[in-house]
């Protein structure tokens, strides 16, 4: 027998690959109306030939809102039978930022999706808010390590931001988001019609994102919502409203193909500006602050950080912050002058924890200009105090 000689040192060995994602973003009016194709094309795009098995899962809060959704969704697909096959009823689940915060709800998905024989082959159809996009994203991509799962998104905030993103996920242990994963969906469906019936907090709440976006990433964009009223903006049935979400998306989604780091690998989160400041936030006041409240308090006060630190011009800080309190933002909150038990500013602990969630150096967005962001590693303390004295003594931000 002749026995492999093994050199002296065995040195291992690499290995490359790369997999190609890609999804489609779709706008519609009335998805589930019998000659609405949108669903039936984004699902026989790749596989025209099969018969797609899905199970829809319904925020709530949406269910309650929209009680001729159920009789909808069995409508549509009884028509479209030959192609969709519907597992079961849609059932409803609990919505919010507080499905996020039970650990058993996700389990519970889980089992569910296992009962109801879901493969990766099948579809998971969720239609909600953020939040509730992110809870149930995580419990399927967490299902036979990844059921395809499908976004609609039915708030400003997730049709124009977060249900584009490719992340997932829960809170725990008092931090937003630990727990989740990264797992494009299959297909992002925005239907227009549940913006119709947004309360006009929900509304405002997801045009700060869109506002976000644009100082990052497009002068032109800040512009154009600079440029028109509130009551234009905030209109759910308003041209100006549509061109918003659908513009969020697009550079949302850009971000995400083309800036080299989709699974945030890195140290950066080049997309989160304002959002160090509003994540602490949201857990300081148990959520009594939307996400894209808080995340207009965190704009204003990095815009004002920015400004005092010499990277954004002085007076661009008062700018960026009449736009947010036009819409109606108050940027103050006194969870910003909470303290800890060691008499540091609460709010503070947010740095940290940013740092540690992405596992490497600090790295914030701030601003060098209108529709430009830039990165910094290090933020000084006194500084954002005094920014935080500065939104406090200038409520009026004028």
């Amino acid at each position: 027998m002749v026995e492999a000689v093994l050199p002296v040192q065995d040195t291992g060995f690499s290995t490359n690959f790369s997999v190609d994602y890609r999804f489609a973003v779709r706008f519609t009016d009335q998805l589930f109306a019998l000659d609405n194709p949108t669903l039936y094309e984004v699902l026989t795009e790749r596989e025209p030939l099969r018969r797609h098995r899905l199970m829809f899962f319904i925020d709530d809060s949406v269910a309650r809102a929209y009680p001729e959704l159920f009789g909808d969704i069995t409508a549509y697909a009884r028509a479209r039978g030959a192609v969709l096959e519907l597992v079961a009823p849609p059932e409803t689940l609990p919505g919010g930022e507080a499905s996020k915060n039970d650990p058993d709800l996700v389990r519970r998905l889980q089992l569910r999706l296992v009962e109801l024989g879901i493969d990766r082959h099948s579809f998971v159809v969720a239609i909600g808010g953020g939040a509730f996009l992110d809870f149930v994203g995580y419990a399927a991509a967490t299902t036979h390590r990844g059921v395809r799962h499908i976004r609609i998104p039915t708030t400003v905030l997730a049709q124009g931001d977060s249900g584009v993103g490719v992340k997932n996920g829960v809170n725990a242990f008092g931090i937003k988001n630990l727990i989740g994963s990264f797992a494009p969906p299959f297909a992002v469906l925005n239907d227009h019609r549940f913006i119709e019936r947004l309360p006009a907090r929900d509304i405002r709440a997801g045009v700060a994102e869109a506002v976000k976006v644009s100082l990052i990433r497009d002068a032109e964009f800040y512009h154009y919502m600079e440029s028109r009223t509130a009551e234009e903006l905030l209109d759910p049935r308003g041209a100006a409203l549509r061109y918003v979400i659908r513009r969020a998306a697009e550079l949302h989604a850009r971000q995400i193909a083309t800036g080299g780091d989709p699974f945030e690998a890195g140290s950066a989160r080049p997309l989160d500006y304002g959002h160090w400041v509003a994540h602490k936030l949201e857990i300081l006041t148990n959520h009594a602050l939307r996400h894209g409240e808080a995340v207009a308090i965190g704009m204003a006060l990095d815009a004002r950080y920015s400004a005092r630190t010499g990277l954004l011009r002085e007076g661009e800080d008062h700018r960026i912050c009449r736009l947010l309190q036009r819409l109606g933002f108050a940027l103050w909150h006194p969870a910003l002058e909470a303290l800890t038990p060691y008499g540091e500013y609460a709010v503070l602990a947010g740095l940290r924890e940013f740092r540690e969630h992405l596992g490497g150096e600090l790295t914030i967005t701030l601003l060098a200009a209108i529709g430009r962001g830039v990165e910094v590693h290090a933020m000084n303390a006194a500084a954002i105090v005094e920014a935080i004295g500065w939104l406090k003594g200038s409520f009026s931000c004028a």
